[in-house]
């Protein structure tokens, strides 16, 4: 095994972040957040897709400082969350419910053996299971009639929430659905090249793929930074929980991809094909969510397999932290600038990104030797 030294840049980084997150705690508690307005978070309502993640960003500092006072706000936060299955909150959940349960309730159930967020962790997988479509094998994105049968990378990092439920009640059915959607996404949304689609619409009926779609991305046959950082994660997530080599290679064969699509200074453009990636505006939270899934991809790999990955993944934290972090900056809540959320609509450009900040925590976690986390 090989045995690594956490940088110290690293160390002074999370001892950093810890602070922050403290600071912004006592403002807004177990609030659920999403990006930032003018440097500052707002607290949104509990339907907001990204509502885990401040959750469980909270958690994350308690595991290192147990500072219950953390546990208590996340919990806070995971009770009102709870309140969608009881609400008309109900009929806006979508896959993203992975997002917003296996950052809180799982978190929080491997953190405390709490009976009640295992119930909640169940509760969130049997709705993912719903949105399952057996005529083409995928897990269906949206809700809305302009939306139908449209699927999306991003559903590979809300299936460990599948996984997890898989194995803790021992229900293969779970698994089955998660590697069924995983194989479509092998199969439609991963190039040759390693790149990724955004979505695919699929017929509800039948199953068969109809178009490819831009999304967020800059074109239909782009490459979206923060769709391709999803699955540089979620297929290495996949083969830790089932051993399927195939999901290990395609694993690889993105990740090779999104490594060497970077630009010289690391921080990913937000498309990497876009006409000039060199003036694009950046996403950190791409560059984040990436290199947790690299260090991950690195720890499933035999000695000096993984030796690429895992220093890709430094490089890239490094170059967040030099040029995004915000520490020196009183005047921002969010742990990294420079994310871009939707562009093509002109939303959440140069800003800091819940979602970003969560992954960026977590990747530290990882070089300083946590190797347990929500997923």
């Amino acid at each position: 095994m090989t045995i690594r030294t956490t940088p110290d840049w690293a160390i002074a980084a999370q001892e950093q972040v810890e602070r922050k997150v403290m600071d912004l705690a006592e403002r807004v508690g177990g609030a659920f957040l999403h990006a930032s307005v003018q440097g500052r978070y707002h607290p949104l309502a509990s339907d907001v897709w990204t509502s885990g993640f401040w959750p469980g960003i909270l958690l994350q500092v308690y595991r290192r400082t147990e500072a219950t006072s953390l546990l208590k706000m996340a919990k806070a936060a995971e009770d009102e969350l709870e309140q969608a299955f009881v609400s008309d909150l109900l009929y806006g959940l979508h896959h993203d419910i992975g997002f917003q349960f296996q950052t809180t309730a799982v978190a929080r159930y491997k953190i405390a053996s709490d009976p009640i967020a295992r119930r909640r962790g169940l509760l969130a997988t049997s709705f993912l299971m719903s949105r399952f479509n057996p005529a083409g094998n995928f897990i269906e994105a949206w809700n809305t009639e302009d939306r139908r049968g449209m699927v999306i990378i991003d559903t590979m990092m809300n299936l460990p929430l599948l996984f997890w439920a898989a194995e803790e009640f021992k229900q293969p059915r779970f698994r089955n659905v998660a590697e069924a959607h995983a194989e479509t996404a092998v199969r439609y949304f991963v190039r040759e090249d390693g790149s990724t689609h955004h979505i695919i619409r699929f017929d509800q009926k039948t199953g068969a793929p109809i178009e490819a779609l831009g999304g967020q991305g800059y074109a239909p046959d782009s490459c979206w930074s923060r769709g391709q950082s999803w699955a540089v994660y979620g297929f290495p997530l996949a083969y830790r929980y089932t051993g399927v080599s195939a999901y290990l290679e395609v694993a690889k064969r993105i990740a090779d991809n999104f490594i060497a699509a970077l630009p010289p200074e690391y921080v990913p453009p937000w498309d990497f094909r876009v006409p000039d990636p060199s003036t694009a505006p950046r996403d950190s939270s791409a560059g984040a969510i990436a290199a947790s899934g690299l260090l991950e991809l690195a720890s499933l790999l035999p000695d000096g397999a993984g030796e690429q990955y895992y220093s890709a993944a430094v490089n890239l934290l490094q170059a967040l932290t030099t040029r995004c972090a915000t520490w020196e900056r009183p005047d921002q809540d969010g742990l990294l600038m420079h994310a871009t959320g939707k562009l093509p609509a002109n939303e959440n450009v140069d800003v800091s990104l819940i979602y970003g900040d969560f992954y960026y925590l977590e990747a530290l976690g990882k070089l300083a030797g946590l190797t347990e986390t929500c997923w």
